[in-house]
């Protein structure tokens, strides 16, 4: 007999879950210097689909990256550190802003995704 993965239920969250969900962090976050017109949100998202988080990212009138990040507290504290220090490959980050950091019981995103 084969074994097939169990087809995931509609409004099933698309990155597995961590074993505990005491584990589940959420962060939000505010990136000045050079990060518009530079990629910087397509490399945002690319990080996060890579360590499995949710979330948004979006550009502001301001000329700085805003955005959430969700997932294992571990993964989260790994984006952060990405965010506040490398980036895109041409941006140039003069600042990194961070807030309403808590644990959180679940998931609030189904995905990562650029906003517009």
């Amino acid at each position: 007999m084969v074994h097939r993965p169990r087809a995931r239920e509609c409004g099933e969250p698309a990155v597995p879950l961590p074993s505990s969900m005491a584990d589940l962090f959420s962060l939000d976050f505010e990136i000045f210097g050079l990060v518009t017109g530079v990629f910087f949100r397509m490399h945002a998202e690319q990080e996060a689909v890579r360590l499995g988080l949710v979330g948004w990212v979006k550009n502001t009138y301001h000329d700085t990256v805003v955005g959430q990040v969700q997932g294992p507290t571990d993964k989260v504290q790994e984006m952060r550190q990405w965010l506040a220090t490398k980036g895109s490959p041409f941006c140039r980050i003069d600042k990194a802003q961070f807030n309403n950091e808590r644990p959180i019981g679940k998931l609030e995103h189904e995905k990562f995704r650029i906003s517009y």
